[in-house]
């Protein structure tokens, strides 16, 4: 391949990395996403206020602004995710053509490719204005695509989608039972309501939901009674799908955080190599911190008695020449878990930053119960002596930096 293949090669992977956020801390990205969003929020909110007579007449030029630049954007995203699908990981190993066309197929292509079809629909056919607004609003759902709550919710529903099934078909065997039976105590009294079992399930599915509209209701002795005990169930049957969904979605956010935690600590050179069991160990003696913009996490000079670990926002490290940024993913003060040093710069916060502390004493304690790891920890703390002047003695390593800064040994 020559130097203009391996040059759309780069870009096709930096695009794929940039809609896909594959980089933890990539600025770009993220400007990109954000942009993405408050485009699907400004759309939508154009298409609502739409449907108003008085604003539709009044700013119909602004509306359709907004509909052409919001449709210029989305078509190149959905053109460009179609072009990057052969670099997704589980697509490798398929043709262009067949990696493509099953990316096609996936939930967030159809959501996109429903958000951009109404506007090429309107040109061709004559359809129902009404229709293609509500075909408009499936754009909010793209949404999906940047939140990762979203994400998370969408798993949990994933996940439990047998035992939330289940609830379905507990949730019709009750309506079917309350109806016959209030359609047995109700229907002499009440023959326009209750007449059959399909006219007394509007009203058992108004209880069960525990909405009750009031608009039917028995007036029988033992049409009350069937009433009181299907409220009841039904507040059950409210409970049941919160609770899986509750549940769900706090394991769903937890694994992910605890993917993303494992990720950060075993990229430390430190503890590479380290088995599993160690690295859960480690993780164990994380501890949260929030810096705002402007504090001053660790100052030159201070004892070093802990390393940290960015979970969000950016933090600046002060060393000599010019300043390095770390950003999500990054981690500074390493050595200082196996060794007595100081601080060798100022850290600072750029944004409100979320940190994972790692305390000395911890480290050093499983030092004490585990000699193998002291001994790994410590061959490897030596090895890293004097990469670097201005870093040596202190409580920084090249590792560190090595993403964001070059440091040469004179």
């Amino acid at each position: 391949m020559g130097r203009g293949g391996d040059g759309l090669l780069v870009l096709r992977r930096r695009v794929c990395q940039v809609l896909d956020m594959g980089l933890a801390g990539d600025r770009f990205g993220q400007q990109v996403h954000w942009f993405l969003i408050a485009l699907v929020l400004l759309n939508v909110c154009a298409v609502v206020l739409e449907s108003v007579p008085a604003f539709e007449s009044r700013f119909r030029v602004v509306f359709w602004i907004v509909e052409a630049l919001a449709m210029v954007f989305f078509t190149i995203e959905y053109i460009a995710r179609l072009w990057t699908a052969v670099d997704h990981g589980h697509l490798e190993g398929r043709s262009p053509l067949k990696a493509r066309l099953a990316h096609a197929v996936s939930t967030g292509m159809i959501i996109d490719l429903l958000a951009i079809l109404p506007f090429y629909l309107s040109m061709f056919v004559n359809a129902d204005l009404r229709i293609l607004l509500v075909l408009r609003l499936f754009r909010f759902f793209k949404i999906a695509r940047y939140s990762t709550g979203m994400r998370s919710l969408g798993d949990a529903l994933y996940s439990e989608r047998q035992a939330l099934a289940a609830c379905g078909g507990i949730l019709t065997g009750l309506v079917l039972l309350s109806a016959s039976f209030m359609h047995l105590a109700e229907s002499d009294a009440q023959p326009e309501k209750f007449s059959t079992i399909p006219d007394a399930m509007y009203w058992s599915i108004i209880t069960l939901t525990t909405v009750g509209y009031g608009d039917v209701f028995p007036i029988t002795t033992e049409g009350k009674l069937i009433a009181s005990v299907t409220a009841v169930l039904g507040l059950g049957m409210l409970a049941l799908p919160v609770g899986i969904l509750a549940t769900a979605f706090a394991d769903v956010v937890h694994r992910r955080e605890f993917v993303v935690t494992w990720g950060m600590v075993a990229r430390v050179p430190l503890f590479k190599g380290m088995d599993a069991e160690t690295i859960a160990e480690l993780m164990r003696f994380l501890r949260s911190q929030t810096a705002p913009a402007g504090r001053v996490i660790v100052r030159k000079g201070d004892e070093a008695d802990s390393m940290f670990f960015i979970a969000a926002g950016e933090v600046e490290v002060d060393v000599p020449g010019k300043p390095v940024v770390l950003s999500q993913g990054d981690f500074f003060g390493e050595i200082a878990l196996v060794a007595d040093v100081t601080r060798t710069a100022t850290v600072r916060a750029c944004t409100r930053a979320s940190l994972l502390v790692l305390g000395a004493a911890d480290v050093r304690g499983l030092m004490e119960r585990r000699p193998d790891v002291a001994a790994r920890l410590q061959s490897i703390a030596s090895d890293k002596a004097g990469q670097a002047a201005g870093i040596a003695d202190g409580d920084l390593a090249v590792d560190e930096l090595r993403h964001h800064e070059t440091i040469k040994t004179p």
